[in-house]
């Protein structure tokens, strides 16, 4: 298969070439900063942004994708699922 955009640089907005299965995790930061997330069920996302900053996003709808790179997304607060980081 031909990838014309290969030779690319990478980049935030640049579309995602992989996907990291996300287990929310009070404890743990994400394994990699994704370029963003997808929200299979809607519900709550409480996160830890990489500032350190804390929130948590209300009702995100499900079938969603979200232009946010959280550290850490917390299971305490969390209510949305199928929640995967773009990368």
């Amino acid at each position: 298969m031909s990838d014309f955009y290969k030779q690319a640089l990478p980049s935030v907005m640049a579309s995602a070439d992989g996907i990291l299965e996300i287990t929310p995790n009070d404890d743990a930061d994400l394994t990699s900063l994704p370029k963003g997330i997808y929200i299979g069920g809607t519900g709550d996302l409480a996160v830890i942004m990489p500032d350190g900053s804390t929130g948590v996003f209300v009702q995100m709808l499900g079938g969603g994708t979200y232009p946010i790179r959280p550290a850490r997304i917390l299971q305490t607060g969390t209510t949305a699922t199928g929640i995967v980081g773009l990368i």
